[in-house]
């Protein structure tokens, strides 16, 4: 059967901005997902430790700003700092039982100083290997005031049973060029990785899996205003101005043909899961096929440079 993988849609919120916590249910969603019999889960863009919403509640974009300055503080020493084994224990459970994950990070690298913060998609196979890191290419609007832009050393798809597995952050979905890269490397099975709301994933996830005749996971985090943890630095500044609903879900997954196998999901946290069966992808690609039939290398071409990048080289004799 592997031809026919069961997946889970892991809509849930963060403990917002505390890591440990975070960290624990995410083992937790992996444990149900486990019992449920799931061989490969997503979850949510920045879903460890959380989207940062402080940016829109706080005029994030005012210089020297104090209230900003901290949370920021704050948002990074709670970041994922993969060569220090913060995901160690993520690994282990998928290697342990066999499970495939995609999971969004605030990534704290030391390859660029360990201090800058990155949206990044991870992608863990069934060994508990971590095989690719892909950092969120341009952030948008106010994520731009505390992620950094990431490269393309993460525009990969991997193996998994018969399927060829990709992810994209948020709206990178959105952007042509790496969705070709992804194209152009046989994936069939997309995971859109979103922070939530029904309004990103209600248009695009359609359009993809019509575009890539391909299935699409659209996934997204939950946060509601009573998820602000009570340690948080400037509760009540940000309690003053957050909604009721910050995110409310949307995950959902379109099929080949691009219709509608799970519509968007509002309102609750929830493990979402389907059985899909690879022969979709063959029979939609009768007709269209972006990277292959339906496509003319001697007119256009995409160029892509996986290189990870960094400010500094070292050599030594």
């Amino acid at each position: 059967m592997k031809h026919k993988i069961t997946v889970g849609l892991a809509q849930i919120a963060p403990v917002w901005l505390d890591k440990q916590a975070t960290l624990d249910k995410i083992l937790d969603t992996l444990a149900t997902a486990v019992k449920q019999d799931v061989e490969l889960i997503a979850f949510g863009e920045a879903l460890l430790p959380g989207y940062p919403f402080w940016l829109a509640l706080t005029d994030g974009a005012s210089w020297n700003n104090t209230v900003v300055k901290e949370l920021h503080r704050h948002y990074t020493l709670n970041a994922v700092d993969i060569e220090a084994g913060d995901l160690d224990a993520i690994c282990a459970f998928a290697k342990a039982n066999s499970l495939a994950i995609y999971l969004g990070i605030i990534e704290r690298p030391s390859d660029r100083g360990h201090h800058s913060l990155y949206a990044s998609l991870v992608y863990i196979d069934q060994k508990g290997i971590i095989q690719s890191v892909h950092r969120k290419l341009q952030p948008t609007y106010d994520e731009r005031l505390t992620w950094a832009p990431g490269d393309g050393n993460g525009l990969v798809t991997h193996p998994l049973k018969d399927f060829t597995v990709s992810g994209l952050n948020c709206w990178e979905n959105w952007m042509p060029l790496p969705r070709a890269a992804m194209y152009a490397q046989g994936t069939n099975l997309h995971v859109a990785s979103w922070p939530g709301s029904d309004h990103n994933t209600r248009d695009i996830t359609r359009f993809i899996a019509r575009e890539g005749r391909t299935y699409v996971l659209s996934v997204s985090s939950m946060m509601h205003r009573e998820d602000f943890p009570d340690g948080t630095p400037h509760l009540e500044e940000l309690l003053k101005k957050a909604p009721a609903v910050l995110s409310n879900g949307g995950s959902c997954i379109a099929g080949p043909d691009g219709e509608w196998i799970v519509e968007p999901q509002v309102g609750k946290e929830e493990l979402i899961t389907a059985t899909l069966d690879l022969n979709r992808v063959f029979e939609e690609r009768q007709n269209f096929d972006p990277a292959g039939h339906y496509s003319r290398p001697d007119v256009t071409q995409l160029h892509v440079n996986r290189e990870r990048q960094s400010t500094v080289k070292f050599t030594s004799k």
